[in-house]
């Protein structure tokens, strides 16, 4: 059963590396206000939300706290957004889209990971089996990030979450990523688009507007 601890939410964060840096006081100023964010979101906290409630309780709290020990807003927000991208490993999907059967992989493995990974807050729409074999693309017509932040006013925070997929998804070899909308960024749903060309002659790719 996974126990939903400031600690151990942390220490599976991408901030983890950056919160070893802090200060004693503003690691236990983090941890005290996670414990607090931690009561108010319980109504999310199941088995399947335990990877998405680290980063997003974990940024909240940083984003909050960086500003009480004297950080501006803006500071703030860079730092959060800044930290948690540099833990990204796009490296990891651009050699595996060198390789044909990137993208059977990818019908198998995306939809399988967000169906065992996520929890209450969530819903896709998948087109597994109208897409031809050359593109892959589905819909989230519900999102954890939205509700959380949403709620609190931090749309701002829940979009950087949005641009690690285009992080991640965006200069892929053989593959476009088409994205035109986020629900961290005023849409009705996000959007995921994977077309694949038989070389790799540059094809551009779309993306939600800059944050």
């Amino acid at each position: 059963m996974k126990v939903y601890r400031p600690e151990k939410l942390v220490a599976i964060s991408r901030y983890r590396k950056y919160f070893s840096t802090l200060p004693v006081e503003i690691r236990r100023d983090v941890s005290s206000r996670m414990h607090i964010l931690l009561k108010e979101e319980k109504r999310w906290c199941d088995k399947g939300n335990y990877k998405h409630i680290a980063q997003i309780l974990t940024s909240i709290a940083l984003y909050e706290v960086l500003q009480q020990h004297g950080k501006t807003e803006e500071e703030a927000f860079h730092i959060v957004s800044t930290e948690m991208w540099k833990q990204l490993t796009p490296g990891t999907y651009q050699k595996l889209a060198r390789y044909s059967w990137f993208m059977p992989v990818m019908k198998k493995f995306l939809p399988f990971g967000f169906r065992h990974g996520s929890g209450t807050g969530w819903k896709y729409d998948w087109h597994l089996d109208t897409d031809p074999g050359d593109r892959f693309h589905f819909e989230c017509r519900e999102c954890l990030y939205r509700h959380i932040f949403e709620e609190r006013g931090l749309m701002k925070l829940g979009a950087i979450f949005c641009h690690s997929d285009v992080i991640n998804f965006g200069n892929l070899p053989y593959t476009d990523f088409r994205r035109t909308k986020t629900l961290c960024q005023g849409g009705d749903y996000c959007d995921f688009d994977f077309v694949r060309h038989a070389t790799d002659a540059g094809q551009g790719w779309q993306r939600t507007k800059s944050i």
